[in-house]
């Protein structure tokens, strides 16, 4: 650890200098040889190097969500060149390059914190050390520095410190350990539940691949990593990195509640309060955050998933409509799609009703009863055709002895087929 601070001892000196600044500040307040003037010197520097990676940290959200949307294409390039891995490399970097995603961009608030990490601990290691850092921390604000306790343990002791080392910096080995111990524990529980959080409310739960199995992973690992590690950190650095796992667990919160991830459980629940003000105020208070989701949810299309549809069909029950622009304004085509049902009593029309489905016997006495209507129907037809026929049918009546058949029709000559007959053919005459 020693080398890897003495490798970013480029930026000790600014770092140094800013806590020196801070504490001027806060020893005002508190007192120059007190834990809290020292300790919230250190917190002051987080908030400032965090304030620095809001850019940075805005890069990383879009990338995060940028690699969950490309998942299903790269599981399928994984699949498609599983035999050849310097293709598969290339489908992978051309797959980027068109997306214009960076899988770095995750990493970077990260990687660009690391240097002032480092070297807080290279300024911290030194006061333990009892070595001044350049013209910046003097032998006085050494003194000072080793003088500042934080709930009885000195801001560089350690938790494996011997009780010797302890000593020298006027504290017990069992205040350090207790303090160093509860520090750790708040640390992996802090960065286990930004993990959680992220995993549980700010993920896409449609797209099952294999970077939801390892974000799932490192929800866990991490935490144990602090854990670890921890156990050599100086009680200065376990402040800067409790106070750093805190701030991003509150910015991320912030980012989950307002700017969700699509199809996340957190925006479901943006969209609910989204509709509930929307309805409220008919549309007309909307900020440029909340009409550029709206924008973003129309251009879609029919590619809005099952939240952004209930949101939209949710306005249109509401009498709302949602505007290309991502404006929101009242709309008489949604109040008669709303309510359909009242505008068929108004005249309007109605919606057309389904017959009830009948049991079989109910379909059978159904058919028995259509028959004998049918039955009866042709019995009455009959009897009127016989009551309208003249009168003079009747004397056309068949004479006594007739056979049946033989009425009108002519005898047929002896070898001659009964019933009408052929025309020859001109030449058989």
């Amino acid at each position: 650890m020693d080398t890897i601070a003495s490798f970013f001892s480029f930026i000790t000196t600014p770092v140094a200098w800013v806590i020196v600044q801070f504490h001027k500040l806060y020893g005002a307040i508190f007192g120059p040889d007190t834990g809290w003037a020292w300790g919230l010197s250190i917190v002051s520097l987080v908030v400032l190097i965090r304030i620095c990676l809001i850019p940075l940290f805005v890069k990383q959200i879009k990338a995060t969500r940028g690699m969950q949307t490309l998942q299903p294409e790269m599981k399928k390039i994984q699949e498609r060149y599983k035999n050849d891995k310097q293709r598969q490399s290339e489908e992978m970097m051309k797959l980027y390059k068109e997306t214009g995603t960076n899988p770095l961009s995750s990493c970077l608030p990260i990687l660009a914190q690391s240097p002032f990490f480092f070297a807080l601990y290279h300024v911290l290691n030194s006061i333990a050390s009892n070595e001044t850092v350049g013209d910046v921390i003097d032998k006085s604000l050494l003194a000072s520095a080793q003088k500042a306790h934080i709930f009885g343990a000195p801001l560089a002791a350690k938790f494996m410190d011997s009780p010797e080392k302890v000593a020298a910096l006027d504290a017990t080995l069992t205040n350090v350990r207790i303090v160093t111990a509860v520090m750790i524990v708040m640390m992996s529980l802090s960065q286990f539940f930004t993990q959680r959080q992220l995993m549980t409310k700010n993920v896409d739960m449609t797209v099952k691949t294999p970077f939801m199995q390892q974000q799932k992973m490192l929800m866990y690992v991490f935490p144990v990593m602090f854990a670890v590690f921890g156990i050599n950190f100086p009680v200065g650095v376990l402040v800067y990195w409790l106070t750093t796992n805190v701030w991003t667990m509150g910015q991320q919160m912030y980012v989950i509640r307002q700017n969700p991830t699509p199809g996340s459980k957190a925006q479901g629940a943006y969209l609910e309060r989204l509709q509930a003000k929307l309805t409220r105020s008919e549309g007309a208070k909307m900020r440029k955050s909340e009409r550029n989701i709206v924008k973003a949810i129309v251009a879609k299309g029919r590619d809005r998933n099952d939240i952004e549809r209930k949101f939209i069909n949710g306005l249109s029950k509401a009498g709302l409509a949602a505007q290309a622009d991502g404006v929101v304004a009242k709309s008489d085509t949604a109040v008669a799609v709303a309510e359909g049902d009242e505008s068929g009593a108004a005249g309007g029309p109605q919606k057309r009703q389904q017959p009830k489905r009948q049991s079989k016997s109910q379909r059978q006495s159904g058919t028995a009863q259509a028959q004998s209507a049918k039955s009866d129907s042709e019995a009455k037809t009959s009897l009127q055709k016989s009551a309208d026929e003249p009168k003079d049918a009747v004397s056309k009546a068949k004479p006594a002895g007739a056979k049946p058949g033989t009425g009108n029709r002519s005898k047929a000559k002896s070898g001659q087929r009964k019933g009408p007959q052929r025309p020859k053919h001109p030449s058989k005459k």
